[in-house]
């Protein structure tokens, strides 16, 4: 349980220029004052993330954002009337005052309000935005409890506040309102609000096929979120673990598998065939066949609509070798 003691420990700590762990309904960030270059250039140190890779910013209410955005579209107001707090980001254009480090030096922004309790509370607290990736090192998977935080970090992050289970277990939708070349708004990054959910309130949204070379929000690397175990992504399990007879192979199936023999291992996503329950355990089941020492996880595809378009778009780049 987090108490008001903890949370006004990491405020301070945040107001400070230190980082800390926090839990969102998505997954769990590391968090710095994001008007304090110096307090988040520690956060890319710590993850070893690549300074080209920008950041999300989280504010506790959107009252805030006339602060950091320098203009918010229509749409945009639209999608934050019916989703915030919410695991939806906006990438709008910045305020002057936001650190171009936060930015990897792009005009424009990637900003949410978490619907999370504790979260907003934290940043209400610190009294300033908070540039907050996942609490992980770069392009591993993503934490969704705080025991993951701390095996990724340890005695590095002294704070970690400590919530339970993320309610969601993917990251934030990301929809863009500067990088499209129609005036469409675009989707940069599929996530916790469903492209179905969008489209009902604001209508088309661009859906790019191709990675840009430069990421404008996170996310949008060709590899993330990836175990250290070889994963291949593929819908012929038996075939694979057949030809693999030799290996310790895991299974990762989204419902319970009708054909389990050879598998050293086997992690069920959802019994039921639930794609939000399949979400909130997708990166634990992928965690716990990592610490296996398997030679390859199989990963099943799951149906690429509402939320198994992000959970096959983190499939997609734990899987790119």
């Amino acid at each position: 349980m987090v108490t008001a003691q903890d949370i006004a420990d990491a405020a301070n700590t945040i107001r400070a220029g230190g980082l800390v762990a926090f839990p969102t309904e998505t997954v769990y960030g590391l968090a710095a004052n994001a008007l304090d270059a110096t307090a988040v250039a520690q956060v890319f140190e710590l993850k070893c993330r690549p300074q080209f890779d920008p950041l999300i910013s989280h504010i506790a209410d959107a009252s805030q954002l006339t602060k950091l955005a320098r203009e918010v579209p229509a749409q945009a107001l639209e999608l934050i009337e019916h989703f915030w707090p919410g695991p939806l980001s906006l990438v709008l254009k910045k305020q002057p005052q936001v650190p171009d480090i936060v930015t990897a030096g792009l005009s424009s922004f990637a900003i949410r309000c978490p619907d999370h309790e504790i979260a907003r509370k934290l940043i209400r607290s610190a009294g300033v935005p908070l540039a907050a990736p996942s609490a992980n090192r770069f392009g591993m998977i993503s934490p969704t409890t705080a025991t993951h935080v701390i095996e990724q970090f340890g005695d590095q992050l002294p704070i970690v506040l400590d919530d339970g289970p993320c309610r969601i277990g993917v990251e934030s939708t990301v929809v863009s309102f500067v990088d499209s070349q129609d005036g469409r708004p675009m989707l940069l990054r599929p996530g916790g609000v469903t492209l179905e959910k969008l489209e009902e309130i604001i209508g088309p949204i661009e859906v790019p096929t191709l990675v840009s070379s430069r990421p404008t929000s996170p996310g949008q690397l060709s590899r993330h979120y990836s175990p250290a175990t070889p994963l291949i992504l593929s819908a012929d399990s038996e075939k694979i673990v057949s030809a693999n007879d030799k290996l310790k192979v895991g299974l990762m199936s989204f419902q319970r598998p009708h054909f389990t023999a050879g598998f050293a291992a086997i992690e069920v996503l959802s019994e039921q065939g639930c794609l939000r329950e399949a979400a909130v355990n997708l990166f634990a089941a992928m965690r716990r066949l990592d610490a296996l020492g398997l030679d390859i996880i199989v990963a099943q595809p799951v149906p690429e609509v509402e939320l198994g378009r992000a959970i096959m778009d983190r499939l997609r780049r734990a899987a790119v070798s």
